[in-house]
């Protein structure tokens, strides 16, 4: 197993301009100091943006973001169906279990302790024809507010660990909780991960009720779709079962009769631009 190759890292505008403006806007200051106050009201605004930025897990104003798989796996009618938080010793194999019932491969985005905790679960992922991929180490709640090298400690010790685990180097990322900060665009890139948020989510963490976790999934599904489930930290139904087991018939029935492959993120590499696997990034 090798590491995967840096990527090219290329700041967004949105950083581009807030980098801008916190170099002009002090000089300014200093020529003209009546102008300490607007300088002062646009860094704050800067900063709000850039928070504001970070909580909205979809965004791609701060560097590239899977919503939605490629245009060239969208036209093969092909979705995904990525899976987080786990391995869960009760859940997961059930969930394993399901999916081969139906023929279908996901991603799971699995904790790095809880893989090192299950390491023969985790294999089984992989052996059964399923990707795994990074969702940090510990799954820290204040993750996005950690520096570049906090970031870069907890998503390379994820790395290690599933890698070291399923022999195979993981090829994205997903944010915990999708919450992030400008600093983990150019620690992806030097880690050679993809960001991969979602296109629709169940909110199955949250939400005991199949029938609408189900429904948040199915709205308007087509083509192109990253859908989003929790093995582990689900919510359960009064009966006790774990609601991705609930909502796992109805989405894959309701996906195959309307003519929709699932398949992993890494299915869909291939498609992306050819730019996309350029050395270089940050040390």
């Amino acid at each position: 197993m090798t590491p995967n190759p840096p990527l090219r890292w290329r700041i967004s505008p949105l950083l581009g301009i807030s980098l801008l403006l916190h170099a002009v806007l002090p000089a300014l200051v200093l020529l003209a100091p009546h102008t300490w106050a607007w300088a002062l009201a646009a860094l704050a605004a800067n900063h709000l943006l850039l928070t504001l930025t970070g909580l909205w897990p979809r965004s791609t104003w701060l560097g590239p973001n899977w919503t939605a798989l490629p245009a060239a796996a969208a036209a093969r009618n092909q979705i995904a169906l990525t899976i987080d938080d786990g391995p869960h010793p009760q859940v997961t194999p059930q969930v394993l279990d399901m999916l081969d019932a139906y023929g279908v491969r996901a991603t799971f985005f699995c904790i790095g302790e809880h893989a090192a905790r299950y390491p023969a679960l985790c294999r089984e992922i992989a052996e059964r024809g399923h990707a795994v991929e990074n969702h940090s180490q510990h799954h820290r709640h204040h993750f996005s507010l950690m520096g570049m090298a906090g970031l870069k400690r907890e998503i390379q010790a994820g790395q290690a660990t599933l890698a070291a685990i399923t022999g195979r180097a993981p090829q994205f990322f997903r944010a915990p909780a999708g919450l992030r900060n400008p600093c983990l665009d150019p620690v992806l890139a030097a880690c050679g991960l993809r960001l991969a948020s979602w296109t629709r989510r169940g909110f199955d963490t949250r939400t005991a009720q199949p029938e609408v976790v189900a429904q948040r999934l199915l709205r308007g599904l087509r083509p192109g779709a990253i859908l989003l489930l929790h093995d582990g930290n689900c919510a359960r139904t009064a009966a006790g079962q774990a609601v991705i087991l609930a909502v796992l018939p109805t989405l894959l029935q309701a996906a195959a009769a309307a003519g929709l492959r699932f398949v992993t993120l890494a299915d869909a590499l291939p498609a992306l631009p050819a730019i996309a696997c350029m050395e270089g990034g940050v040390g």
